[in-house]
């Protein structure tokens, strides 16, 4: 693993999979492709689909500074704005169809998170007004109709018009969650990323407030974090997810950096994260295994779950020089490469690898599956090694 093969993955492979799907008739990027690699071009596509494919793209010409990537940046923050905010309750639509109308118009605090990650980048490459006022708009939305002032925690899903909803998008395992981890790792990820464009007073409060109840409320005595509670803050499965917890643990540290505090506390809890994935979820492989429910680990290997493994670890070295550590990136990296990576010709990275070490036969992008995770693995590592 070093910085050439990883810039490499990025730009010969990663980048121009999806730069064929740009929709130049109806705007965004064409919303599904099958596992056989055949393109639907009528297949929705999803508001928190376009705002990561937005975050990769800016990034990608912040870092590499490839005018190809700004064209994209542009066509796709040009979808964003006219097709997936509501200008009449404003927010960002769940999903539309292909050519960019709404099918689903319900508001998701998750993906408002992920509207204003991908403005805010857009806007610290192009200082376009306008971005950043969509950004602060959103911003506003989730402190105003999102926020509970009584349990301090962020809500969840609403209807159209922000009328509460109960939690469907993002609840599994049987249980509708009141308060999630998943939206309050990306609440703290795009807040972070929003103060690095945008910084004013009201906003580190907020960041540092996210950041608290990451500690206080969701991190547990196991050194894992709690993924779904109810209202009052209580724990409603025994469930592990490995691959957020990684991902956590570096955007935790992000958020300190570019806060600039130095708190043991938090760094303790960086590296205990990080030290327990590595003990209980990393095969002889180098991957890291899914999930654990009530005792019972999912093995399956998912695409996300290895390219977050890639940045925690390495964020984990950088933080303590353990070799353990870079070693875990390294290895994870190298199963990337050797197992998920797709070797087709026009392929990327498959959904997710079986326990046998067969590819899950999945779609190969849905709204779930776009450039934002292993696009921002590749960012991540050739930042880092400058």
């Amino acid at each position: 693993m070093n910085k050439q093969t990883i810039t490499e993955e990025l730009t010969d492979s990663i980048l121009p999979f999806w730069i064929k799907l740009k929709d130049e008739q109806y705007g965004g990027l064409y919303g599904t492709v099958a596992f056989d690699l055949a393109i639907n071009r009528e297949g929705d596509k999803g508001g928190i689909a376009t705002a990561r494919h937005l975050w990769a793209f800016s990034s990608a010409y912040r870092v590499l500074g490839n005018p190809v990537y700004l064209t994209m940046a542009t066509h796709l923050f040009r979808f964003l704005k006219e097709q997936c905010i509501d200008k009449a309750h404003r927010g960002l639509y769940w999903m539309l169809d292909y050519k960019g109308v709404c099918v689903d118009d319900r508001k998701h605090i998750y993906a408002q998170a992920f509207a204003i990650y991908g403005l805010s980048e857009y806007y610290r490459v192009t200082k376009d007004e306008e971005a950043i006022q969509l950004a602060l708009d959103l911003y506003d939305l989730i402190e105003t109709k999102g926020f509970d002032e009584k349990n301090q925690a962020y809500k969840e899903a609403f209807n159209r018009t922000w009328e509460e909803v109960p939690n469907e998008m993002l609840s599994e395992n049987g249980v509708t969650a009141d308060i999630t981890m998943n939206t309050h790792i990306h609440i703290l990820e795009a807040y972070t990323n929003l103060y690095k464009a945008y910084p004013f007073a009201e906003l580190r409060a907020r960041l540092l407030h996210v950041l608290s109840l990451h500690l206080t409320k969701m991190y547990q005595e196991d050194h894992f974090l709690g993924v779904f509670f109810n209202k009052d803050w209580e724990r409603l499965l025994d469930l592990q997810s490995f691959g957020h917890d990684i991902e956590a643990s570096w955007l935790i540290d992000e958020a300190l950096k570019v806060l600039d505090i130095e708190a043991d506390e938090y760094h303790a809890m960086v590296i205990a994260i990080a030290e327990n994935i590595l003990g209980v979820a990393v095969e002889a492989d180098g991957s890291l295994v899914n999930e654990r429910e009530n005792g019972r680990i999912d093995r399956t290997r998912i695409w996300w779950v290895q390219a977050e493994a890639v940045v925690g670890f390495y964020n984990a070295y950088e933080k303590t020089g353990n070799v353990a550590f870079k070693e875990a990136a390294e290895g994870a990296w190298s199963y990337i490469i050797h197992t998920v990576k797709d070797k087709r010709e026009r392929g990327e990275w498959y959904w997710a690898i079986d326990p046998d070490g067969v590819p899950v036969e999945r779609d190969l992008v849905e709204p779930w599956k776009v450039s934002y995770h292993n696009t921002r693995c590749c960012l991540e590592l050739i930042e880092r090694m400058s």
